[in-house]
């Protein structure tokens, strides 16, 4: 039966729902303020990986011993502002207990598998759909350690990725020199995900998954959404800032602003911003292959269609704090160190930051289903690390929710529920 069906977000997340529930012949409109894909949207600047093997919780048993020491470290990936640490106290603490023993951390990869195991099939075809075939690859990731012994003190992630069916090849000194030239010699011992994918523009992708969305007669307003109408538990109409737009079902793939409108809905959810920071490399006298990894620095490089991608950190901070660029500059120190022959200091003309935030949930899983409040709201988002990967699967999801089919992986994992 064909709904109306309001999206709210046009990120990778609701890029994605707004194309599936179209092909399905609902009557679709995308709410998203700005250009689908565009600079305010967290997947518009990630490090643009399609990681089947990013099923290993950022909180892993352990963690808290090393919290310390990160938040020491002024080159470090981690940092949470002073002022912000008050209001996320009980986030922290969701945080830092839901994943504290192997058990709960296994059941949580296991949940984040079922999202990404095919994450790179999923977005060729939907590219390809899209007409734009050219902008994912399956490129493989490359991850490097010192040596061996770095690999081996992570190796409760890497049991994670074996028992969620991820493989890989393991390489000497001598194979990452052959594979990667570029790279620094200090880097001696890697491992290579084949099945790993990458997107060579992560906006340019997104904003054509909402332009065949729009093919199949679905609409994109330019206006945020700020609240629901609703009758006796049902859904009425969505509220924005240019009035109500009538609907029978909402998505809300907000990103980091879904948890206001989820308390619109009457709805509380534990979502935090990760921020994080991209640095482009525009024409760079040296570049990498694939898309690598470095473990010690957690800042990814990535090859795009622009130039050389570096991304990462997780800064914890009020939403609408100011950016700090020094997070950025933490990350051309990172890109200079693991590629010495990019010029020392970079050419400011060839180079451009980016800030965004990544909606985290507290105990590292997305928030995809039916509100408790009304059977006709939706929720995706607080996919932390894995939006862009996981949002062909998550959308799959949600259209099986929104037809009442039954759905293709369990959604029990990633209900509202589980918040009550």
């Amino acid at each position: 039966m064909s709904r109306r069906v309001v999206v709210i977000g046009a990120g990778a997340v609701g890029a994605a729902c707004a194309l599936l529930l179209a092909r399905e012949g609902h009557r679709v409109i995308l709410v998203e303020p700005g250009p689908a894909g565009g600079e305010q949207a967290a997947s518009y600047g990630n490090a643009g990986w399609i990681s089947p093997e990013s099923v290993v919780p950022v909180a892993t048993p352990g963690l808290w011993r090393k919290i310390p020491a990160l938040l020491l470290d002024p080159e470090g990936p981690l940092t949470i502002r002073p002022a912000a640490l008050p209001g996320l106290m009980p986030w922290l603490w969701r945080f830092m207990t839901a994943n504290a023993t192997a058990p709960r951390a296994s059941r949580t990869s296991r949940a984040l598998a079922a999202l990404l195991h095919d994450a790179v099939d999923r977005h060729q075809a939907l590219a390809a759909a899209a007409g734009r075939p050219e902008l994912v690859a399956r490129s493989g990731h490359l991850y490097i350690w010192r040596d061996r012994a770095g690999f081996a003190a992570d190796g409760f992630a890497w049991a994670l990725r074996r028992s969620a069916g991820v493989a890989w090849l393991e390489l000497s000194a001598e194979e990452l020199a052959q594979r990667e030239p570029a790279l620094s010699r200090d880097w001696r011992f890697g491992v290579l995900v084949e099945a790993g994918g990458q997107v060579r523009d992560p906006g340019a992708l997104v904003q054509a998954y909402a332009q065949a969305a729009e093919s199949l007669g679905a609409e994109h307003l330019c206006t945020r959404a700020t609240g629901f109408r609703l009758e006796r538990g049902r859904l009425r109409a969505v509220e924005t800032e240019r009035g109500l737009i009538d609907a029978d079902a909402a998505v809300i793939a907000a990103g980091i602003r879904s948890a206001a409108l989820a308390r619109a809905a009457g709805e509380r959810i534990p979502l935090a911003s990760e921020r994080g920071y991209h640095v482009m490399i525009r024409d760079p006298e040296v570049t990498v292959r694939m898309p690598v990894m470095a473990a010690e620095l957690k800042a990814p490089l990535t090859p795009m269609q622009a130039g050389l991608r570096v991304a990462g950190q997780v800064e914890l901070a009020r939403i609408d704090d100011p950016p700090d660029w020094r997070r950025a500059a933490i990350l051309e120190r990172a890109a200079l160190k693991l590629l010495p022959g990019l010029p020392q200091p970079l050419p400011r003309e060839r180079i451009t930051v980016w800030m965004g935030h990544r909606p985290s949930v507290a105990d590292g899983l997305p928030v995809i289903g039916a509100s408790r409040v009304s059977p006709d709201i939706f929720y995706a988002f607080g996919h932390g690390h894995v939006g862009l990967a996981a949002a062909p699967k998550t959308a799959v999801l949600i259209a099986d929710l929104i037809a009442g089919r039954s759905p293709t992986i369990d959604p029990t994992p990633y209900s509202p529920l589980r918040f009550r």
